[in-house]
């Protein structure tokens, strides 16, 4: 398995706003590449993490990465809305903090599933690849006008209408199956003076909202919170990690609606510009928090 490196965002500002460095027990709930994991186990010789990934590749790579930690570390295949099952096969009833790094990984990006616009790939962007609806299915089986919806609902697309009808027109030719025709189809609707020349693609907006529609992300996320909320105790923190507006409104609208919590964070922690200079994939991360009041 080729070594693909995933640096954990917002490293040193989760570990703060968790208080890992007080020792407990923490969840991660999106282990990915096991760094947070990792950094979360150093920062107290006591801690206890008990992580979760729906991606059994990187479930894969991170049990290599945290071997030496032994039984300090739990790792579980689910999604994190099912963190109230994992909790309870653990015997666990309280935990000091519960981390959530949303979005896609460094593995999906680089990987061959069909998240990224700039290669050629089968059109997949399963997270769990167990799971049986594909962005291929979602593409070439959707009415015009769901398909429009999900554009515009998911990735704020204006011209989410045209790019629905392209993909309609061109799909009664032949299937859609890999991302360079969808992403194609995308660079014609939209007008080249919007696009050309600069870094981002124009297909990036459909790409977004395809993969969240896949994975049920914001269902995952509006049930994985408030489950995850019911397990911290007292003094405790929930921590959640965001990478574009959509996810950030959510969760802010989330945090700020949990009975028996306060925000930590006013306004969400951003990278400092060493991050962002040493991985550029962090530079739209938001880190918001709550903890649960003491009674």
């Amino acid at each position: 398995m080729e070594e693909i490196y995933h640096p954990p965002v917002l490293l040193k500002e989760s570990l703060k706003v968790l208080k890992a460095e007080e020792g407990g027990v923490f969840v991660d709930a999106t282990l990915g590449g096991g760094g947070h994991t990792e950094a979360i186990l150093k920062a107290h010789p006591e801690n206890r993490v008990i992580a979760i990934d729906r991606d059994e590749e990187a479930i894969e790579r991170a049990m290599e990465r945290l071997k030496p930690y032994g039984d300090r570390v739990s790792i579980y295949h689910a999604n994190f809305s099912q963190i109230d099952r994992v909790l309870q096969m653990e015997g666990v009833e309280r935990v000091k903090g519960v981390l959530f790094d949303l979005g896609v990984s460094h593995f999906h990006l680089r990987g061959e599933r069909g998240f990224t616009v700039w290669k050629e790939q089968p059109l997949d962007m399963r997270m769990d690849r167990s799971q049986k609806l594909t962005a291929k299915e979602v593409v070439n089986e959707l009415s015009e006008r769901e398909l429009a919806r999900i554009i515009f609902q998911y990735g704020e697309e204006k011209f989410a209408r045209k790019i629905a009808s392209e993909i309609v027109k061109r799909r009664k030719r032949k299937p859609i199956e890999t991302t360079t025709e969808l992403a194609s189809i995308v660079e014609e609707v939209i007008p080249k003076k919007l696009w050309a020349g600069r870094k981002k693609h124009p297909a990036v907006k459909t790409f977004q909202a395809i993969r969240i529609y896949v994975n049920r992300e914001f269902e995952e996320i509006e049930t994985g919170i408030p489950k995850a909320a019911e397990f911290v105790e007292p003094g405790g923190r929930l921590a959640v990690i965001t990478f574009h507006s959509l996810e950030d409104r959510l969760v802010k609208n989330i945090l700020r609606n949990l009975e028996g919590f306060t925000p930590v964070t006013k306004k969400p922690i951003v990278p400092t510009e060493e991050e962002v200079a040493e991985n550029p994939a962090a530079r739209s991360a938001k880190l918001r928090a709550a903890e649960r009041v003491r009674p």
